[in-house]
């Protein structure tokens, strides 16, 4: 049967009502939320699988809820964050991207506790499982180190490992001692698990770092001095290798490199 003139009409009508009423602003949104959650895709492809109705997907079938919908504090960022929040500060790098930290600037700091043990294990039995040796700046320090094998954790700790073992001494100095990587504990002050506990993270040579804590008085009210002895050339050969580190934060670590991917993705 044609088509008539008013038929058409009415229909066009419609379409335009429907595209008036679409909701713009929750569209962005998602989209915004859909961004975030492929950088953890592809920070760990061999962990996810997809994202589908706000889970992260593990490819053994189980998900994982991306965001709580929640408004935070900083303190509950700290103790109660969901993947989404570990993105919702952008991690800095290049050039300029040594400046002191603004206060409560610590992109990284905001973990996961579920994905975490999920991803690396539930309890220091569980991590240790998967625990590996790797050396140490072999022509240099001659030390091995334990860290994890899960996402490939090792090889790129390895591959920091055989380039800062090229720096010349007065760089070179500062990575011969480190510090530890595998240790089942809280951070110090909270009872927040550190990035150690899943040995993910390694500390360098403390006797040239500088920590938050060592540096503040008991005025809570007043700015932490910011300082910092650890060279940007060291720094971003960490960073090449999918790991963050600390001495960007105003709750400063300086000796402190964990295995972060999804916040070194293009566009954060």
């Amino acid at each position: 049967m044609p088509v008539s003139e008013s038929m058409r009409r009415g229909f066009l009508i419609f379409c335009l009502i429907i595209l008036c009423f679409q909701p713009h602003g929750q569209s962005a949104e998602a989209g915004s939320v859909l961004s975030k959650a492929e950088k953890f895709l592809r920070a760990y492809p061999n962990f996810f699988s997809g994202y589908r109705d706000n889970m992260l997907i593990l490819r053994d079938g189980g998900g994982i809820q991306f965001d709580d919908g929640r408004s935070k504090s900083f303190e509950e960022l700290l103790s109660e964050a969901d993947p989404e929040d570990e993105l919702i500060q952008p991690y800095p790098t290049g050039p300029q991207s040594y400046g002191t930290p603004a206060v409560n600037f610590d992109p990284g700091r905001f973990r996961c506790a579920a994905l975490f043990k999920k991803m690396y294990g539930a309890n220091a039995k569980e991590v240790e499982s998967h625990l590996t040796t790797v050396p140490w700046l072999p022509h240099s320090a001659h030390l091995f180190i334990r860290i994890t094998r899960v996402n490939g954790v090792d090889r790129q700790l390895e591959a920091v490992s055989a380039e800062l073992d090229q720096l010349p001494p007065e760089d070179k100095k500062y990575v011969l001692k480190p510090g530890g990587t595998f240790s089942w504990r809280p951070i110090a002050g909270s009872d927040q698990l550190s990035a150690h506990s899943f040995g993910i993270a390694i500390d360098i040579d403390p006797a040239y770092s500088d920590y938050w804590r060592w540096n503040t008085s008991d005025d809570h009210g007043k700015l932490i001095p910011y300082k910092n002895r650890i060279p940007h050339r060291s720094v971003e050969i960490f960073e090449r290798h999918g790991f963050i580190w600390g001495g960007k934060w105003y709750h400063y670590d300086t000796m402190h490199f964990e295995y972060r991917p999804e916040l070194l993705q293009p566009g954060n």
